[in-house]
């Protein structure tokens, strides 16, 4: 896979950051964009000494104009990595905890949109490759996706709705020429994951987890899902009576 041009949401840390840098080298360009413009600057830096063109943009994935104006700025792109997400645990409650549950939605589900929709019209545009594809475009889900886990109801929910909606999509893009790649990720060594207070089993550095995902974009693939036997316990979790999910939840809680 040839990425001369990539445009990666969310670069400012954690898999996106590691993207970024494993895709910059001399001839590439990378647009990245973040909330944070100093860890932003960081990576867009790391990027430049490995000889890539690095364009960081402070932007919010909420912001539908504002990403769409961006996205058709950046010229041809031949990657698209919605990456941008927040995780959230309902069982924290309180007052806030309603806005928190929004916020999760906006950014998770909304975000992607924001990001996948215009990449899209883009990439039809533009001439098909000698592979025949035009551009192919990837979203970070989580293996969370594939349950529903009572103390992380947002979180699953959001990530199912972008998992199943990447699949669904893909038959139809990859007719036009646009590969699309859902990502579903377990426990990544990232801020997000640093203050968890519960086991971990399969964590791993974001660095690994950005070589599985490129080789898997690379293949072609429409799911990446890591690590597999992850995947497959969490699948077997969403077969669960919603009563016993809930009671291995709380056992998980309390360890």
């Amino acid at each position: 896979m040839d990425v001369r041009t990539a445009l990666i949401t969310g670069a400012s840390s954690g898999i996106g950051a590691a993207l970024a840098e494993a895709l910059a080298r001399p001839g590439a360009t990378l647009h990245l964009s973040g909330r944070d413009a100093t860890r932003l600057g960081v990576v867009a830096d790391a990027c430049r000494k490995r000889g890539a063109v690095a364009k960081a943009s402070v932007l919010d994935v909420r912001d539908v104009d504002a990403m769409a104006a961006w996205i058709r700025g950046a010229g041809k792109l031949d990657l698209v990595v919605a990456n941008a997400g927040i995780s959230g645990r309902s069982r924290d409650g309180g007052p806030e905890n309603a806005q928190h549950t929004r916020a999760i939605f906006d950014i998770n589900l909304d975000g992607v949109l924001n990001t996948v929709l215009p990449a899209m019209a883009v990439m039809e545009g533009q001439p098909l490759g000698a592979d025949g594809v035009r551009g192919r475009i990837a979203v970070v889900a989580s293996i969370a996706a594939f349950m529903a886990a009572p103390d992380s109801a947002a979180y699953c929910a959001s990530k199912a709705a972008v998992h199943g909606w990447m699949l669904a999509s893909a038959p139809e893009a990859r007719k036009r020429g646009v590969v699309l790649t859902s990502i579903c990720p377990g426990f990544i060594r990232t801020a997000m994951t640093a203050g968890y207070q519960f086991p971990m089993p399969g964590l791993m550095d974001a660095e690994r987890a950005a070589g599985i995902i490129l080789r898997g974009v690379a293949a072609g693939r429409v799911q990446i899902v890591f690590p597999w036997w992850m995947g497959l316990a969490a699948r077997f979790a969403g077969l669960l009576p919603p009563r016993l999910m809930a009671s291995v939840t709380r056992l998980s809680r309390e360890r």
